[in-house]
C-alpha cells in the first residue's frame, strides 16, 4: 500500500467522526520519534484534528450515552482514535497523556503552521479554529507532506486585536497570565464564559469557521 493510499484509508475511517489527517510527517535528528514502552522504532506520524466545529455533532451525541466523566472529549478522541489505530496498523498518542509529546512541533512540521501572539497555533485559512486530537505513529515510512510557501498571517495583520481584546490583558504576545484569566472568569466574565474568549474572537483570520455556542461554552468551562 503506497503513502497515498494509507492517507485516503485515515481520512475515510476518520470522516464520520469530523476528524481529518491534518498532515503527515517523518522522525529525524531534528524530531525524534518518542519511545513508548515496547514501541522504540517509529518512523513517521500522523497528525488528526479538525477544523471548526464539525466534531461537535459527533462528539455530542456520542456524550448522550455517557455517564459524567472528567475528560470527555480525550476520552471521545482516544476511543475513536484507537479503533482507528488498530485498523490502520498505528499506535495513537494524545496531547493530554503522560510522557507528554511535543505536538506543537509535530502540528509545524505536519501543516507548517506557526504561533499567534495569543500562543496558539494559527491556520492561514481557519485561523484559530481548529485543534489536534491525536496522531497516529507507524513503524513504516510515510511520505511527508508537501508543505506550500504561505505569509504569516500575524505577520501581515497590523492591529493584532487579538491582543487588546481581553478585558484583563491576558496577553502581551510574550506569554498568557493564566491566574489573571481565571480569577476574571471565577468573578466577572460571564460573558467570556458565555460566549468564548474575546481575545480569540477579536481574531480576524477564518471567522467563518468559528466554534458553535456550545463548542465555545465547553472550552471555556474546560478551562476554568
Amino acid at each position: 500500500m503506497t503513502a497515498d493510499m494509507k492517507l485516503d484509508w485515515i481520512a475515510a475511517e476518520l470522516r464520520p467522526f469530523g476528524l481529518v489527517p491534518r498532515g503527515s510527517f517523518m522522525f529525524d535528528a531534528k524530531t525524534p520519534a518518542p519511545s513508548l514502552g515496547e514501541h522504540t522504532d517509529f518512523k513517521s506520524a500522523v497528525m488528526i484534528g479538525h477544523f471548526g466545529s464539525t466534531i461537535w455533532p459527533h462528539f455530542g451525541q456520542w456524550r448522550q450515552l455517557q455517564s459524567n466523566m472528567a475528560d470527555p472529549l480525550d476520552s471521545w478522541s482516544k476511543e475513536i482514535l484507537n479503533k482507528v489505530a488498530t485498523r490502520v496498523g498505528a499506535f495513537a498518542v494524545f496531547p493530554s497523556d503522560q510522557p507528554y509529546q511535543p505536538f506543537q512541533e509535530w502540528a509545524k512540521r505536519a501543516e507548517g503552521l506557526s504561533a499567534s501572539p495569543l500562543g496558539l497555533l494559527i491556520h492561514p485559512q481557519y485561523g484559530l479554529w481548529q485543534a489536534f486530537r491525536g496522531a497516529l505513529l507507524f513503524d513504516s515510512a510515510l511520505e511527508p507532506s508537501q508543505l506550500s510557501p504561505t505569509i504569516h498571517p500575524c505577520d501581515v495583520c497590523l492591529n493584532k486585536p487579538c491582543l487588546s481584546a481581553c478585558p484583563v490583558q491576558a496577553f502581551d504576545g510574550i506569554g498568557f497570565a493564566v491566574d489573571r484569566c481565571r480569577d476574571h472568569l471565577w468573578t466577572e466574565g460571564f460573558e467570556c464564559m458565555d460566549r468564548g474568549c474575546k481575545a480569540r474572537l477579536a481574531c480576524p483570520v477564518g471567522r467563518e469557521h468559528v466554534y458553535v455556542s456550545d463548542q465555545q461554552r465547553f472550552h471555556m468551562a474546560a478551562f476554568a
